[in-house]
């Protein structure tokens, strides 16, 4: 053996020495008691959080809870498998009213506008009750139950990719209260970053959602929140039938090569109050550990997250009290903040809390006359 043979086997495992000496404290660093939260999150949380302002309560109350659940040797922590969150979408993640749900908006679309469509009297006279509300503040209690009838009516027959394809192009329409912002594009930018921040952490989150969970699925696709997948996305409830169903029951009848699944026309079940705490544990199947909500729709779910739970719980309400970057609402917001109060809830304010809702690339239109002329905002939404 000549001693470049030699020279260069000890050099290979000089390599090999030095490979498996930084193997080894790289594995005592990230397996150390403590070490998950320092992993996840040290360094990153301002970055992680940018667009929520310091002195926000909420910012400060999710990092401190986030520093102990994810501290192997903390009293607190959660394993991995029990970490869950839910959140309502509408008014809590994405932009509630311009000039309503984005599935009242659908509705009247499909109503009022699609050429290729006749809607039936029901449909007609629902649409009709959401721009009378819409236009001179008239309540209608039954209009929830109603409006859910209507959709699973009015787009019975597709397939759930085609009724997935309807709502992308109707995602591409303006919206009506903001320049710079399609019906798509209103997520609310400092929520995304919290659903980023618990992702990273090691929660599953869930959206839990009044709308129907089809249009919610639809409106995620190709969206900030695509990688949540569609069996996380909980909702109100139509019936589901084979194409070549019609009447018969589905106890009766058989799938066969020939049948699509399509939507079915009938409405179940409204996803709000109670009902969306019978939706976690039906298909949850465990009690969340954090949850946001925005209305007393969402009141139970947050009750029940913070009621008995074995781990440590927090619930988060957002109030809509901004007026110029949000169709805000001061006297929703305050009876939300109140209740919050009253029930141990953590007040998230849109006004106050957050540095932007939309981006700098949107602003919100304003009424300022009584004929209906409007004038752009100069701050940035």
């Amino acid at each position: 053996m000549n001693n470049v043979t030699v020279w260069k086997r000890t050099a290979l495992a000089a390599i090999c020495l030095l490979l498996a000496v930084c193997v080894l404290f790289s594995l005592i660093f990230w397996l150390r008691p403590g070490s998950e939260s320092e992993k996840k999150t040290s360094g990153s949380v301002n970055e992680a959080l940018s667009l929520w302002t310091d002195s926000a309560e909420a910012k400060k109350q999710l990092i401190s809870y986030m520093d102990s659940i994810t501290d192997e040797s903390s009293a607190d922590y959660i394993p991995v498998d029990q970490r869950i969150a839910v959140f309502d979408f509408d008014g809590t993640v994405f932009c509630e009213t311009d000039p309503d749900y984005f599935d009242y908006c659908l509705l009247v679309h499909r109503v009022t506008q699609d050429p290729n469509y006749t809607a039936s009297e029901f449909e007609r006279a629902t649409a009709d009750k959401i721009l009378r509300a819409e236009q001179n503040g008239e309540s209608f209690k039954e209009l929830p139950l109603e409006h859910g009838q209507a959709i699973a009516s009015a787009f019975a027959g597709m397939t759930t990719e085609e009724f997935f394809s309807y709502i992308a192009e109707f995602k591409k329409t303006e919206m009506n209260h903001y320049n710079g912002m399609t019906r798509g594009d209103g997520f609310f930018l400092p929520m995304l970053e919290i659903i980023d921040y618990l992702q990273v952490n090691d929660f599953s989150v869930y959206i839990n959602s009044g709308t129907d969970r089809f249009i919610v699925r639809g409106l995620l696709k190709d969206s900030p929140l695509s990688d949540i997948p569609p069996a996380r996305i909980i909702g109100s409830d139509e019936r589901l039938a084979a194409s070549n169903q019609g009447d018969e029951d589905g106890l009766n009848y058989t799938f066969t090569k020939d049948d699509k699944v399509v939507l079915g026309g009938d409405f179940i079940i409204k996803n709000l109050k109670m009902n969306k705490v019978q939706a976690i544990m039906k298909e949850i199947g465990q009690q969340p550990v954090l949850a946001f909500g925005n209305s007393t729709g969402d009141s139970s779910m947050l009750a029940y997250t913070i009621t008995g739970n074995p781990y440590k719980s927090l619930a988060f309400m957002l109030c809509c009290d901004d007026l110029e970057r949000e169709d805000g609402n001061l006297e929703k917001a305050e009876a939300v903040r109140q209740l919050s109060v009253e029930n141990g809830w953590i007040p998230v304010s849109m006004k106050d809390d957050w540095k932007t809702i939309y981006g700098d690339g949107v602003t919100r239109k304003i009424a300022m006359t009584e004929n209906s002329e409007s004038e752009e905002l100069q701050n940035a939404a």
